[in-house]
């Protein structure tokens, strides 16, 4: 074991720069991942009779012929199906399956998903549904055919799964937590709590004994911490950018210079150390927030930085920022958005509706699962109203946010500046290239 004050060997690996990584989805790609995020939200609960909901998972190296041949071929085994209304319903999502399918030459380079059938919509009642999903953020992996009461949603959950991450570690002499920062959440895994003895009174060869024993203790309780936050990050290592050390005082540093981590775990551990109060989970949540200049673009951080950025530029005398739809869409149809800030707890839905009864049109946003509004000239509701057309709020304002180059920042729930986004500021926030009226 080295001493403090010794400096590692030119053999030792060497620790990494925390900037040298880059965590963050390009737009595209995340505008990608958050609708595939809300997809699954609604498929999660559909739910059918039987065997009538149909499943087919095409990668990119499977051919969409192939595919619709094999659909075929179901349809015809499906005539043997006893019951008549299963035969039915089964026999359709295939129809519509196949229908769908007609449209592509190929798989395209991620692969296509697509899910039909007769689904529960209550009292025993049913609506047919086809959803295609064919702008995925990873490729699909394996071709997939399947008929049951759910949809199968596997490889489409898998690819949800932020598997960058970063490492979290914080200790002193009393206590110790580690965990793992990922995308936007942190996770602290375990809090340990040392048998450290604290100061004595014993003079004489008594003193030597006890200091000699508080440092054996001291030295298990860092092999026990270090070891139990090692076997925590190894499985997942190459998924790891960086490992990162905090605490209190000279402890984190001591722990971090004399080799009580593994040495693949050495490879990854970044140069800097911080401070922060505890070492405890509030500690694990501190060392993020002051180490967040370091870490690159991971997400978390990158989210807390545009937010804030919104929040005081809206304070100002003249401010470049704004907020709500209304005032959204008029930024955006003069190019004046700079960064286009998005909850992902936006569900909301822009609806084109056509009343029965005198024939007015009109445009709404209402949320995915709120009821249709009464129409403005006659107060017509309900079975009186048609949905011409229906698109995500969130598709549109990333489309027009496109048209102008702005900047689409999705932010989650999960962190209190994605909280404050949400609750307070509906969902929709822009930073501006220039004040508006």
């Amino acid at each position: 074991m080295m001493l403090p004050s010794q400096k590692p060997s030119k053999s030792s690996p060497q620790p990494l720069g925390l900037g040298e990584t880059c965590m963050s989805d390009d737009p595209e790609q995340a505008t990608r991942r958050l609708k595939l995020k809300l997809a699954l939200e609604d498929l999660r609960e559909m739910k059918g009779f039987g065997t009538e909901l149909v499943t087919v998972i095409i990668p990119p190296d499977r051919q969409v012929s192939d595919a619709r041949q094999m659909l075929q071929n179901e349809h015809g085994q499906a005539a043997n199906i006893k019951s008549k209304s299963t035969k039915k319903n089964v026999q359709g999502a295939i129809e519509s399956a196949i229908s769908s399918l007609s449209k592509y030459r190929d798989a395209g380079e991620r692969g296509i998903a697509l899910f039909t059938g007769s689904i529960i919509v209550g009292n025993n009642k049913n609506r047919h549904i086809t959803v295609v999903i064919d702008d995925l953020p990873q490729p699909l992996l394996s071709f997939r055919y399947r008929c049951d009461s759910k949809f199968e949603l596997t490889q489409l959950e898998d690819m949800l799964i932020d598997k960058k991450s970063y490492g979290l570690f914080v200790i002193d002499r009393s206590e110790a937590a580690y965990g793992i920062a990922s995308g936007k959440r942190i996770h602290v895994q375990e809090h340990l709590v040392s048998n450290i003895m604290g100061k004595h009174r014993q003079g004489g060869q008594s003193a030597q004994r006890f200091e000699r024993l508080i440092e054996e203790a001291a030295h298990k309780f860092f092999k026990r911490a270090t070891e139990h936050a090692c076997s925590y990050w190894l499985p997942e290592l190459e998924h790891i950018q960086a490992i990162i050390i905090g605490g209190p005082g000279a402890t984190k540093d001591f722990v971090y210079k004399n080799d009580y981590f593994h040495h693949e775990i050495t490879k990854k551990i970044a140069k800097t150390t911080f401070d922060v109060g505890y070492s405890n989970e509030s500690g694990v949540r501190e060392l993020v927030d002051n180490a967040g200049g370091l870490m690159g673009e991971i997400e978390l951080d990158a989210e807390r930085q545009v937010v804030t950025e919104f929040l005081e530029e809206l304070v100002k005398t003249s401010p470049k920022a704004t907020y709500g739809e209304a005032m959204i869409r008029q930024a955006l149809e003069q190019g004046a958005v700079a960064k286009l800030l998005i909850s992902e707890g936006m569900r909301k839905n822009v609806v084109d509706l056509k009343c029965n009864s005198c024939g007015h049109e009109w445009t709404v946003s209402i949320g995915r699962t709120d009821a249709l509004p009464a129409c403005p000239t006659c107060k017509a509701d309900g079975d009186d109203l048609r949905e011409l057309s229906s698109v995500s709020l969130i598709d549109e304002l990333s489309t027009l946010a496109a048209k102008g180059r702005s900047e689409v920042k999705f932010i989650s729930t999960d962190t209190e500046e994605g909280a404050q986004l949400d609750s307070g500021f509906g969902g929709l926030a822009a930073v501006l290239r220039y004040p508006i009226m």
